[in-house]
């Protein structure tokens, strides 16, 4: 009969301590770091416990085992806060992916923008990805110029790791953060320090413009003038609708 449940030390995250050591002989480090030496594992562990202290296992594969005297709940938690450490090191091993069309409107490519520019802010990597729909695969320009737009307006923040590439009916890029002594500062946030909007530029703006400040509901909303070009209402940056309007006029013709 199978066990539905694993063996208490086939974790190889458990560590043994005191009594649950299988060994008659271990290698003793002391409380201060310094060899103590090979003591039979009964001694050892009275030797720990004459210093109100516990007898950690930290090397079972040794011959004989490493053992440490020390606490166990402050031997946890130091453990504990170097996994933390390390996992903050891991962002640019995760990948978030942004996804755009060739007719995005402008406000939608700012607001994805923004969101491209939060994750190399926080040293993730983007990965950039176009989809062609229809009649727009033959147009294949208008969806590169979006994707090189993007890069572009995020230069200080990320580079490319290869140029855009068509797989299948998309284009796809993956974007990698600068290191931080080159990259810019998030915007969102410089925004917020500042409390204005004076010196930002143009393609900061967008940013600014598109994603909310990241305020508090007591303080007051930033709200930036829109420039005269983008107060039209519909899909602006569509290519196709002209491509249409010609034909359109060529068949009436």
């Amino acid at each position: 009969m199978s066990r539905p449940f694993s063996s208490r030390f086939s974790q190889g995250s458990l560590v043994r301590i005191n009594g649950k050591i299988r060994a008659r002989e271990v290698r003793v480090i002391g409380p201060e770091g310094q060899q103590i030496g090979i003591l039979p594992l009964h001694e050892a562990i009275n030797l720990a416990r004459s210093k109100d202290m516990d007898l950690v296992e930290v090397a079972a594969n040794a011959v004989p085992p490493v053992c440490r005297v020390v606490d166990y709940g402050k031997y946890r938690y130091e453990q504990a806060k170097r996994e933390k450490e390390s996992k903050k090191h891991q962002h640019a091993n995760r990948v978030k992916e942004i996804q755009l069309s060739p007719s995005i409107d402008p406000h939608d490519f700012g607001v994805k923008l923004g969101r491209a520019i939060d994750f190399l802010c926080d040293d993730m990597k983007v990965k950039v990805t176009l989809r062609f729909r229809g009649r727009e695969m033959a147009h294949q320009e208008y969806g590169l110029q979006v994707v090189e737009r993007l890069i572009k307006e995020a230069a200080a923040y990320g580079q490319p790791d290869a140029p855009p590439k068509l797989v299948g009916k998309g284009l796809n890029v993956m974007l990698s953060p600068l290191p931080r002594n080159r990259r810019a500062k998030n915007p969102r946030l410089s925004l917020e320090g500042a409390g204005a909007v004076g010196g930002l530029t143009a393609g900061t703006r967008d940013v600014a413009r598109s994603v909310p400040p990241l305020t508090s509901p007591e303080s007051p909303r930033v709200v930036l003038p829109q420039p005269a070009e983008e107060q039209t209402t519909g899909f602006t940056n569509n290519p196709f609708s002209q491509l249409e309007s010609q034909l359109g006029k060529r068949s009436a013709a």
